[in-house]
């Protein structure tokens, strides 16, 4: 598309800050890498095992319910597979030091995969309460993404890696439930605050600026 001058004008729907083909503008890509180190980083205060448990207790699901609920389903989702590709890269990014291939193998693999729909269905939930999402909905969408689709990914694998009945990896995985809960109240109380405070950290109002800086 040209002007009266033929110079080239951007097609609608291309964001500011893209280039042509690209999918993604410069400040998603930004986004997306520091959510990535955000969640590597809420690994470094390590990991704790309980009630003999071999799957961890760590605070990287906390920063998967603020990666969801600020950068909305789908960049959220990149950013924890570019963390995930990071570690099976052999990267020691999970609590504790851990990286490799390895540990898609462990009793956490489950945990580990389920962060990626994890962050995506609380996206998605936190999309669906347009611009200014509630504490109530923020809430909800950490316990169903950042809680529930975590566990249905995680115990079942780690009852198929270990051997265990399917109710008694459950069972261990619940000395986690109140820590994820309190992790999920946290992240709606700093996500709606970061919201009221920075808008565009909302991912319904992020992506209406995007579309209509496209139309321009």
């Amino acid at each position: 598309m040209t002007d009266d001058e033929g110079k080239a004008l951007p097609e609608p729907g291309d964001a500011a800050g893209s280039s042509p083909g690209r999918r993604f503008p410069t400040g998603d890509l930004a986004r997306i890498s520091v959510f990535a180190a955000l969640i590597a980083a809420l690994g470094l205060p390590g990991a704790l095992n309980v009630f003999g448990n071999a799957v961890p207790i760590t605070l990287q699901t906390f920063g998967v319910m603020l990666a969801g609920a600020i950068l909305g389903a789908r960049r959220a989702a990149l950013a924890i597979a570019v963390l995930l590709v990071l570690v099976a890269a052999g990267l020691p990014l999970l609590a504790g030091g851990r990286g490799g291939l390895g540990v898609f193998a462990g009793p956490s693999a489950g945990f580990l995969i389920g962060w990626l729909p994890g962050a995506a269905v609380t996206g998605w939930i936190v999309e669906r309460g347009g611009r200014s999402p509630g504490i109530v909905r923020l809430l909800a969408a950490c316990l169903a993404g950042g809680v529930a689709v975590v566990y249905l990914f995680g115990v079942p694998v780690q009852a198929a890696l270990t051997g265990l009945p399917l109710g008694k990896a459950a069972l261990l995985s619940s000395a986690f439930l109140l820590g994820d809960v309190i992790k999920a109240v946290l992240a709606s109380i700093v996500v709606r605050g970061t919201q009221r405070a920075y808008p565009d950290a909302v991912p319904a109002v992020h992506t209406e600026r995007l579309r209509v800086s496209g139309e321009r």
